[in-house]
C-alpha cells in the first residue's frame, strides 16, 4: 500500500541542510600518541624507504651463495666465523670470500653476501660454522625499499588512524600526522523538569539523559562535546546564557534536544526563531519535528541542529542528520552507518509518508531482523539494546514477514 502525503521536508532534504552547517575541518597537527582514531588530513609521502637497508630475515649466517651450493647434511660446509653482526650496528665488515658473518634478524646484510642460512642449518658455531644445507641467493634477505620506496603514498588523506597505520607513519620517520580538527559541538539540554543523575527526584522530575546520550554521541563520531546543562527555561536566559559562551568563537555547532514542537514553553523554538534557525516537520519517525540554521546573536554566527526532546527521537535523529555531518566535516570516508539487507521476522506496519527508523536485532545465524521493543519514542531502554535500525520507507504502510528491508548497523 502506498501513500502520497507530503512532508515539509524530506529525511534526505533535512539531511542536506544540516551537513551544509559545517565545513571541512582545518588541519592540526598532532603527535602520533594522540592520532588514533583521528581522521588524516592529507596524504603521507615516505621520505625513507621500508626496509631502509638490506637486512636479514632471521637469525643465521650470512653467505655467499655460490660457496655454500654442494653443502649436504652428510657433508657440510665449514667456513670461518669473521664477524657478529647484531641487530643496530652501524660500523657493518664486508663479507669476504670464503668466510660467514654471523647476523641477527633485523641486522645490516653485509656487503658481499647475498642470502642468509638460518642457523637451524648450522652447527650454531661462533669461530668457525658448519652449514649442512645450501640455500640459493636472496634466501632470508630483505632488500631495501621491497615494502614502501622513497616518494611512495603510505597512508591517503581520509584514512582513519589506527595501530597500523601509526605504526607505518613512525616507521617512516614521522612524530606527528595532520588531521582534521574534531568540530566542537556545545550540548544544550533544557527543561524545568530535568534533574542532574544520582539526585534525588521530585514529583514531576525526570533524570537528564538526552545530554550526556548526545555528548557520547558526539564522541564516538568523532567530534568534541562540551555539555552545557540546564539552560532556564526563559528565552531571554536561554539566549544570553547561550551568547555567552558562543563569544568565544570556538564553538563549530550547537545541539540541542526539546523544545521544538508545536506545545506552549518551547523555549528553543521560541529562542531560535528570527534569528537564523529553520523550524520544519521531517517525514520521519520518530523525530518528525526538526530544526536547523545559523544563529546569529551579537558576535556569534554558528550552525544550530535542534532534535525533538524524546530520547528516542533525539538519538535517532542524531544518527540520521548530525553524525553524517560530523563525519563529512571531518573528511571520513564512510559517512553513514553500514547499511545492510535482511529478511523481517515479523510482519511490521508503517505510518505512511514516513519513513520509519524501528529498533531491531539481527540474527547472525538466520540473517533475519527483528524489532525490539516498539515505534514509540519513549523507549530508551529497548533503544539501549538495539543492534541496528530497520528502515521502511515514507511509501509503505505494511511490510510482511520474509521481507527484505534496508538495515543500519549501529555497531560499525
Amino acid at each position: 500500500m502506498t501513500s502520497t502525503a507530503k512532508a515539509a521536508r524530506t529525511v534526505d532534504e533535512h539531511r542536506a541542510a544540516v551537513a551544509a552547517l559545517l565545513p571541512p575541518m582545518p588541519l592540526e597537527d598532532v603527535p602520533l600518541a594522540r592520532a588514533r582514531g583521528r581522521v588524516l588530513g592529507a596524504d603521507v609521502v615516505a621520505a625513507v624507504a621500508l626496509p631502509s637497508f638490506d637486512n636479514s630475515a632471521m637469525d643465521g649466517y650470512a653467505v655467499r651463495a655460490a660457496e655454500i651450493a654442494g653443502a649436504v647434511a652428510g657433508a657440510p660446509v665449514e667456513l670461518p666465523v669473521a664477524a657478529d653482526i647484531p641487530a643496530g650496528r652501524t660500523d657493518v665488515p664486508v663479507l669476504e670470500p670464503g668466510t660467514a658473518h654471523r647476523i641477527m634478524t633485523g641486522a645490516p646484510l653485509p656487503e658481499g653476501a647475498d642470502a642468509v642460512v638460518m642457523v637451524e642449518l648450522t652447527d650454531g658455531g661462533t669461530q668457525r660454522v658448519r652449514i649442512a644445507e645450501a640455500v640459493p641467493a636472496g634466501t632470508a634477505v630483505r632488500r631495501a625499499g621491497e615494502d614502501v620506496r622513497v616518494g611512495d603514498t603510505v597512508l591517503a588523506a581520509g584514512t582513519v588512524l589506527g595501530a597500523p597505520q601509526i605504526g607505518v607513519a613512525a616507521a617512516v620517520g614521522l612524530a606527528t600526522l595532520p588531521v582534521r580538527r574534531r568540530p566542537l559541538v556545545l550540548v544544550l539540554s533544557t527543561g524545568s523538569e530535568l534533574v542532574a543523575p544520582g539526585t534525588p527526584l521530585q514529583p514531576g522530575q525526570i533524570y537528564e539523559s538526552n545530554g550526556p546520550m548526545l555528548a557520547a554521541a558526539v564522541e564516538e563520531a568523532g567530534g568534541a562535546a562540551e555539555l552545557l546543562r540546564f539552560v532556564p527555561d526563559d528565552v531571554e536566559e536561554f539566549t544570553q546564557r547561550l551568547a555567552g559562551r558562543l563569544v568565544r568563537g570556538d564553538v563549530d555547532l550547537v545541539l540541542t534536544s526539546g523544545g521544538v514542537s508545536a506545545g506552549a514553553y518551547e523555549v528553543v523554538k521560541d529562542a531560535f526563531t528570527g534569528r537564523g534557525v529553520h523550524f520544519v516537520r521531517v517525514g520521519m519517525q520518530p523525530g518528525g519535528p526538526q530544526g536547523a540554521g545559523r544563529f546569529r546573536v551579537d558576535a556569534a554566527d554558528v550552525g544550530v541542529v535542534t532534535l525533538p526532546g524524546n530520547p528516542v527521537s533525539s538519538q535517532v535523529s542524531f544518527e540520521v542528520f548530525v553524525r553524517p555531518a560530523l563525519r563529512a566535516a571531518l573528511g571520513h570516508p564512510h559517512v553513514l552507518r553500514p547499511v545492510v539487507s535482511a529478511a523481517l521476522a515479523e510482519k511490521l506496519v508503517s505510518i505512511p509518508g514516513k519513513r520509519q527508523f524501528r529498533r531491531g536485532l539481527l540474527d547472525a545465524v538466520t540473517g533475519e531482523v527483528r524489532e525490539i521493543g516498539g515505534p514509540a519514542s519513549h523507549l530508551l531502554g529497548s533503544l539501549a539494546r538495539a543492534e541496528c535500525f530497520v528502515v521502511l520507507p515514507e511509501e509503505v504502510t505494511e511490510v510482511a514477514a520474509g521481507t527484505p528491508v534496508e538495515v543500519w548497523l549501529l555497531d560499525g
